[in-house]
């Protein structure tokens, strides 16, 4: 082999480098949430000396699990309202009524979200000695039930 074969051989290699397509992070990984993203903000968090390239890879994809989860959540409550639009309400009735995401977004206050409507379940169920006593006052008006 001459050297003339060989400079050839080391050209098409690079040729070959070269047609490759570049991928980004997400793409290998199969994610839609930028893993270079999520890399930058980690690294410049400050949170430790080294961060690993695996550990925006994984974080990337731990958020893209909650945002499908937010999303398909409020998108349930949006079509329950008869709604095609997910709003700011139902992003908050989805978060609040999920006990697991409930407890994770506990501090945090979603604006124009409104608030959960709870009632007492006192209001709902009358007592046995609040019935005698209006059976009792209608005794004794002359009205009857």
């Amino acid at each position: 082999m001459n050297i003339s074969d060989a400079l050839g051989k080391q050209s098409e290699l690079k040729d070959k480098r070269r047609k490759k397509k570049l991928r980004s992070g997400a793409e290998r990984a199969g994610l839609e949430v930028s893993v270079g993203r999520v890399l930058r903000f980690l690294r410049r968090g400050r949170y430790a000396h080294r961060i690993g390239t695996a550990a925006g890879v994984y974080l990337a994809a731990v958020l893209q699990y909650l945002i499908l989860e937010v999303v398909e959540l409020s998108g349930d409550a949006a079509h329950a309202n008869k709604r095609k639009r997910i709003f700011p309400r139902h992003i908050q009735l989805a978060i609040r009524n999920d006990d697991e995401l409930n407890r994770l977004l506990s501090a945090v206050t979603i604006p124009e979200g409104g608030v959960i409507p709870h009632m007492e379940s006192t209001l709902f169920i009358p007592s046995e000695s609040y019935t005698c006593n209006i059976s009792n006052a209608m005794k004794h008006t002359g009205c009857a039930m």
